[in-house]
């Protein structure tokens, strides 16, 4: 952008994910209204402009998008041949972004991308390269970090700074350690009130990754933004991977035609069938040191939730005066819910805690739940998670104007990624 009052052009490549979608889900000032869209021909981009439409024609506060399309199998060329954006838009296959973002970064353009940015060794190495092209070329390279912006571990984080209430991090151990994350997600699922069809590439881990590199990219990142708030990590010297593992979830033939509409395994998941199920490594945990802290992250992947329920998470840090626990299952109703274990703290230090915390956070309260305090979050300040990539998209807006990320923010994308692809390559050597 070579001025400050220039519209924001987007262009869409290759979408694949409906992540790519969801950032359409609301308008903004600053984007023009004309999105230019480059894909090869197929349901996927199909999938994508059905979203979009549906976001233009829903009843209340539709979005006013219209979409220039080239659909083709030379569509990277000819993106790169128009240049009709100077905003890329990446979410999609991921075995192609570490090439799509190296390109859009050495055209000159900045690139908004869907984690994971790498899925191996590979791919982070060309990942370091893209951000030091990134500088050179006055562009910013950013990733969609959608649960920075989700008030439970927003809540949580604030309540870990509070020195009277929680005390320090405890640095803990490899069975116990000081901070941890786990969570459960579902390959079927619906997205904006509409069964999720997933791409056929989706269950290949080679081209979506692994379960170790997927999702854990968000886990990593809240890990990185609650015990090191804003510092810039050096993934040489700050991340020790002790150990890591990882193992299959089994689709069998009718799950795969419901969440794809495919009637049958295509050629290329054939490798991965075994007695007629397709076996997908979606599932990981992985244990390290962030500096000195022992820290541990899960991933586990159902084909479909229980009824009434959805994807869910726990999420653990212990502190030396209290424990703050973010727990989502039956008990529940599988909605997140923050908890305070106190510890040796009393009612009132926990009371005094909360008032801090309605100074930033009004309307936020306590109720006793057993042993714990269950922290009450008026609804107000609940935004779902599809609303939080509006957020994100805000939050690259401004660094668009600025034309510079924080400090803390390439380093910590790089020891993120260097933390989720090391512990592919430790799990594959078992």
């Amino acid at each position: 952008m070579d001025k400050a009052d220039e519209k924001i052009r987007i262009v869409t490549l290759d979408p694949g994910h409906f992540h790519a979608a969801l950032l359409q889900k609301s308008m903004y000032n600053e984007i023009d209204s004309v999105v230019h869209v480059y894909a090869p021909e197929g349901s996927e981009v199909d999938n994508h402009m059905k979203l979009v439409e549906s976001y233009n024609t829903r009843p209340d506060n539709p979005t006013s998008w219209k979409t220039e399309m080239y659909k083709g199998n030379d569509y990277l060329d000819k993106m790169f041949k128009d240049k009709a954006g100077n905003v890329v838009i990446i979410s999609g296959n991921n075995k192609s972004k570490s090439k799509y973002i190296t390109m859009a970064i050495d055209s000159g353009m900045n690139v908004l991308a869907d984690k994971p940015l790498a899925i191996d060794g590979d791919g982070f190495k060309s990942l370091e390269k893209a951000f030091a092209a990134a500088e050179r070329n006055n562009v910013l390279l950013y990733d969609i970090m959608t649960e920075r912006y989700n008030i439970y571990y927003i809540l949580q984080r604030e309540l870990s700074l509070d020195k009277e209430l929680f005390g320090t991090l405890e640095k803990g151990t490899p069975d116990n350690p000081g901070i941890q994350q786990q969570s459960v997600h579902h390959f079927y699922k619906n997205v904006s009130g509409k069964p999720l069809v997933r791409p056929v590439w989706f269950f290949d881990v080679e081209q979506e990754g692994h379960g170790l590199v997927d999702i854990t990219t968000h886990m990593v990142d809240m890990i990185q933004w609650q015990c090191f708030p804003e510092i810039a990590l050096d993934y040489k010297k700050d991340i020790t991977m002790l150990s890591a593992r990882e193992w299959a979830t089994s689709i069998s033939p009718a799950q795969f035609t419901k969440s794809t509409t495919r009637e049958q395994f295509p050629d290329f998941l054939q490798k991965y069938v075994k007695n007629n199920q397709l076996e997908v490594l979606s599932n990981g945990e992985m244990n390290y040191k962030l500096k000195d802290i022992h820290a541990r992250v899960s991933i586990q992947w159902n084909f479909e939730s229980p009824q009434g329920s959805g994807d869910t998470h726990f999420a653990q840090m212990r502190g030396t005066k209290a424990n703050l626990i973010i727990k989502q299952g039956e008990e529940q109703g599988y909605k997140p819910v923050v908890y305070i274990d106190p510890l040796n703290n009393s009612e009132q230090s926990v009371n005094d805690a909360i008032a801090r915390l309605q100074k930033k956070y009004a309307g936020v309260s306590v109720k006793k739940a057993g042993k714990l305090w269950e922290v009450v979050i008026p609804e107000k300040l609940k935004v779902g998670h599809e609303d939080h990539f509006a957020e994100v998209a805000k939050k690259y807006l401004g660094y668009l104007k600025t034309k510079q990320l924080p400090a803390w923010e390439v380093p910590n994308m790089l020891s993120k990624y260097y933390t989720t692809t090391q512990a592919l390559e430790m799990a594959r050597k078992k």
